[in-house]
């Protein structure tokens, strides 16, 4: 289990009611099921991974974020969860705002573009930056809508967002000591993680 799955799954109440948006080979689902008791269920885009899942006995669809969100009733889960995948898809302003209708809660994690090393690559080579979260070819990477954590914050604040809790974590998973900073989580963690309500009207 990734370490942001593990951090993901601590900020989820027992017994919650849970739609895990690209849900990849199910482990995140499995985990909560099993030591958290929730009703987790999940969308996939990649059907081998989809049929893994549900080789494993996991209740997982085929799916997309930007377009299936929108056919499920409001409120329908307490949580819904974007792990890593916020960056790959199409209208992350529109899926955002399809999480937060259909779940009370939304918890969303990325790979954080404004880290150091990616922003001393870009200054030094010129070309698009490569580390063992950003790890693919510009030509043949699925981010499409790479942000930084300051970005992020700045979409929450437009859409009146309240974040609940944040972190920036490395890729192994310690914990940034910077966590009250923004500007230092945005300069030195590799990921993030946002729990996320709307605003109470």
């Amino acid at each position: 289990m990734r370490v942001d799955q593990r951090l993901i799954a601590e900020m989820i109440a027992p017994r919650s009611r849970v739609l895990d948006v690209g849900s990849g080979d199910g482990t995140l689902i499995d985990y909560l099921y099993r030591t958290r008791s929730c009703d987790a269920r999940g969308i996939e885009i990649d059907m081998q991974n989809v049929t893994q899942s549900v080789a494993h006995g996991l209740p997982v669809m085929h799916g997309d974020a930007d377009h299936d969100l929108a056919d499920y009733p409001d409120g329908t889960f307490d949580y819904v969860v974007l792990q890593r995948t916020l960056q790959a898809v199409e209208r992350p302003r529109e899926v955002l705002k399809q999480m937060l209708r259909i779940g009370h809660h939304a918890i969303i994690s990325f790979p954080n573009f404004g880290h150091w090393r990616l922003r001393l690559q870009l200054l030094t080579t010129g070309r698009m930056p490569m580390t063992p979260v950003w790890s693919t070819p510009w030509y043949s990477t699925p981010n499409i809508h790479p942000c930084t954590i300051r970005d992020f914050l700045v979409l929450c604040e437009e859409e009146g967002y309240v974040v609940q809790q944040w972190l920036a974590i490395d890729e192994d998973g310690a914990r940034a000591p910077w966590r009250r900073s923004i500007r230092l989580a945005n300069l030195f963690g590799e990921q993030a993680m946002f729990l996320l309500r709307r605003a109470e009207p």
